[in-house]
């Protein structure tokens, strides 16, 4: 961003909740490391188009294997990975332009599948890359250089997206809480299945609402961001439901599915069933019998 602070070389805004998303990878990264030994290298970040795409370049020193890919083709991609190497820790980082537009036709499958990955996916309500656009989550009537007279789509809610289509993991997190969402990406991490972390991540350039979220006292605005209820039953899908169209924006975990099975534990089993044929098998298979 500038010569006083070499650390961060990204094009990102000063403010831009992305540092704070940024961090809380890192965090997550640096914990699951340490918890099962594995290196660095053992861990993919995918990401699409957009500001969210610079966090391929993750952390200084040894990093994580990193893929800049198209727009909104993440989860295409992280198929492809986790098919020829399962037991990599595979981990999406989008914005809601990309993975909920364009991307938007790859969640279904990828959640009936259970694909085993996270996908972090940072929401500002705009495409800021390209200068403030309306992006899918943009509220109704909201002016911006595509919607010049306001937006006539209403904003879809992503959370309630997931929980429908079938993600075994879905939580809501906020940029202002690197620590907060760093536990929630490390147990998405950990958990077996398709998880979704959907993290408020503001843009300060183009939609700032970062006291929208936070709420200010002094000017009588109640927080749109609260925080889920300690006695929430995260294995109650209806529940979660219940949650996300409520009112705000809840910020924890939401649902997790206790019994889920990822995709390569099921073709694991499903190849563990199957008897493997040797070269004089096949060969045997396509022979002409003669009586």
């Amino acid at each position: 961003m500038t010569t006083k602070n070499p650390e961060y070389d990204f094009a990102w805004c000063p403010g831009c909740g992305d540092f704070g998303v940024r961090r809380a990878m890192e965090w997550a990264i640096e914990r699951r490391m340490d918890t099962l030994g594995e290196v660095i290298e053992n861990t993919v970040v995918v990401a699409g188009i957009g500001c969210s795409g610079n966090m391929v370049h993750l952390l200084e020193g040894p990093q994580p294997f990193g893929i800049h890919g198209i727009h909104g083709r993440t989860l295409p991609m992280a198929f492809g990975i986790k098919g020829a190497r399962p037991e990599l820790n595979v981990i999406i980082a989008a914005g809601d332009g990309d993975f909920l537009s364009i991307g938007g036709e790859h969640i279904a499958p990828q959640a009936q599948r259970n694909l085993n990955v996270t996908a972090v996916i940072m929401d500002n309500g705009v495409y800021g890359l390209t200068k403030g656009q309306s992006s899918p989550t943009t509220a109704l009537e909201v002016i911006t250089p595509t919607t010049p007279y306001g937006k006539i789509e209403g904003a879809l809610n992503p959370l309630d997206l997931y929980l429908t289509l079938g993600a075994t993991y879905v939580a809501s997190g906020i940029s202002t809480k690197p620590r907060d969402l760093a536990n929630l990406i490390y147990d998405a991490m950990s958990h077996p299945g398709f998880s979704m972390v959907h993290v408020q991540s503001p843009c300060t350039t183009y939609n700032d609402n970062f006291e929208a979220l936070k709420g200010n006292v002094g000017k009588g605005i109640q927080p749109l961001a609260w925080n889920v209820p300690d006695d929430h039953d995260t294995s109650d899908k209806a529940a979660a439901g219940e949650l996300v169209r409520s009112h705000g924006i809840p910020i924890g975990l939401l649902y997790q599915d206790p019994d889920s099975v990822a995709l390569d534990d099921r073709y694991a089993q499903v190849m563990a069933r199957q008897k493997t044929k040797t070269a004089q098998d096949l060969v045997d298979s396509f022979a002409f019998k003669v009586e």
